[in-house]
């Protein structure tokens, strides 16, 4: 009778290798792609062609790096379980959005590196769970507002990259709520200094000019000055841009008004906005390719272990059959 004893044994310990199988593996010594430090508790999943964040990164970890990969969106939940991290690397991706709340469980986070992505605007209150941020990059983006008080909560922050993006001004009092920071990279924007919007930053930059590195390098658009030597007498006008609220000019509205239909070009609509009008919308987590491979693996063992099951099954009733 031992036969059969054996043969289900077996049965047992291949099944349950294909089924853990089929769970997917973020570390490299789980069967993943991303290398793991337990002393560290780091995970590098950097230039691993990821599409989406791996869903089964150890609760533990405490660094974690994603950068050079091919994100182009995050799951509101992406991080959510991760709520021990101090560093958190997603530069040099694709992202073009970020999700309302997604930083929300990261309360240990010191360094946030989102810079080299495709960011044109950021989320009110992004930042607002992040009180222990003392590094913030978020330079060579898209980025063409900042939100009222984005970082009013980021009183700990000392280093802040905003460089090499499309801003033409701050909101007032941006910056007042740094009592803390040492380094601001502002070069690289078209800084509009003909609008009244620009004297907050001018007068910021002047008063911390000495205590506060790289800010001097800020300047107008078409770089004819400084930002920190606008006067007020420069910043007469009391410009609209498209991020406010402010009402639309009334010349456009005449403009408008009076123009012919034939007149109007016809606006392009995104085939993002066209998807949405037709109801379609992306999964907020999409499967990378090692998880996909791993999935079908996992499959496949599933199938193996049922093809299994029935020999074992087959091969105990000939067994009893015989005795």
């Amino acid at each position: 009778m031992m036969g059969p004893v054996l043969a289900a044994c077996l049965l047992i310990i291949l099944s349950t290798a294909w089924i853990s199988q089929a769970n997917g593996a973020t570390c490299k010594k789980d069967g993943g792609v991303c290398t793991c430090n337990d002393n560290t508790k780091s995970v590098d999943c950097s230039s691993k062609g990821f599409t989406a964040i791996p869903s089964n990164i150890p609760v533990e970890t405490t660094e974690l790096r994603l950068g050079f990969n091919s994100l182009s969106k995050l799951s509101p939940k992406a991080f959510h379980n991760l709520n021990k991290l101090t560093f958190l690397s997603l530069g040099n991706n694709q992202l073009q959005t970020l999700p309302t709340g997604v930083f929300d469980h990261l309360v240990n986070l010191n360094e946030l590196r989102l810079g080299t992505n495709q960011l044109t605007s950021l989320p009110p209150g992004i930042f607002d769970k992040l009180t222990k941020l003392t590094r913030l990059d978020l330079s060579r983006n898209q980025l063409k507002s900042l939100p009222d008080g984005v970082f009013d909560k980021l009183s700990q922050l000392q280093k802040l990259y905003l460089q090499e993006n499309q801003l033409r001004r701050v909101p007032e009092g941006a910056f007042d709520s740094l009592v803390k920071i040492s380094e601001v990279q502002l070069y690289g924007n078209p800084w509009d200094c003909s609008c009244r919007d620009i004297l907050y930053l001018s007068n910021w930059i002047r008063e911390k000019k000495g205590t506060v590195s790289n800010i001097e390098a800020a300047e107008c658009d078409g770089g004819t000055k400084a930002v920190l030597d606008v006067t007020e007498e420069e910043a007469a006008e009391d410009c609209v841009y498209p991020n406010t609220t402010t009402a639309i000019p009334t010349t456009i509205i005449t403009t408008l008004a009076s123009s012919n239909d034939d007149d109007i070009p016809e606006l392009p609509v995104p085939q993002e906005n066209f998807q949405k009008f037709l109801g379609y919308q992306e999964p907020d987590h999409l499967p990378t390719q090692p998880q996909c491979l791993m999935s079908i693996s996992g499959y496949l063992g599933l199938m193996m272990s049922l093809v299994l099951t029935s020999a074992a099954i087959l091969y105990v009733i000939h067994f009893l059959k015989k005795a």
